[in-house]
């Protein structure tokens, strides 16, 4: 990614908070990625970690309209994920997209009761709405508002361990092109 694209980012997401009055706490940690795809707008996320503990981590998330977060799981990480504003759509598959049968039902929790949800279907979520995601599960969001913001709670986070992501070609972090001066360093960046 060029930094003037990552500045532009993070400059979008921090007038969104402003907006929507969420504050920040001090010196929070960045992260915003294309996934290694060269295509932000298309694919790609802002992330702030809010909390890192051992135990347990907390993320403030911000995508545009049709901004896709591809379809990944997690080994280890049991997570919810919350819309905070604007309205999320997220993919759902019980098993890897490849080997589980289209349709095939399993049970979530959503809004802390127990839902059944069809693998390859897009559920709606609503400002305050939340569904909880536990190890294995395959997923995907993007914001179906023109703007989203989006709370993950979780267990402890591993970024560089437990993300499996369907696409091969996906990359974590982006390889950073210096075109301008930084506005914010990125979590996956080394300390100058």
């Amino acid at each position: 990614m060029k930094r003037s694209e990552i500045n532009r980012a993070y400059r979008q997401a921090k007038a969104c908070f402003v907006k929507i009055r969420w504050k920040l706490p001090p010196e929070p940690r960045w992260d915003i990625s294309d996934f290694g795809l060269g295509e932000f707008r298309k694919n790609g996320l802002v992330l702030v970690n809010l909390t890192e503990e051992t135990e347990y981590c907390e993320k403030l998330m911000y995508c545009l309209k049709n901004q896709v977060t591809p379809l990944h799981t997690h080994a280890q990480k049991k997570e919810d994920i919350i819309c905070r504003h604007g309205k999320l759509a997220i993919e759902l598959w019980a098993g890897h997209p490849k080997r589980t049968r289209k349709g095939k039902i399993f049970c979530l929790k959503r809004n802390s009761r127990a839902f059944e949800v069809c693998s390859g279907d897009v559920i709606g979520l609503q400002a305050g709405e939340r569904v909880t995601l536990t190890p294995g599960i395959y997923h995907a969001f993007w914001s179906a508002s023109p703007e989203c913001v989006v709370g993950e709670v979780s267990t402890a986070n591993d970024d560089l361990n437990d993300n499996f992501f369907v696409n091969p070609e996906i990359g974590r972090f982006p390889e950073i092109t210096e075109d301008e001066q930084p506005c914010v360093r990125l979590v996956s960046e080394k300390p100058r």
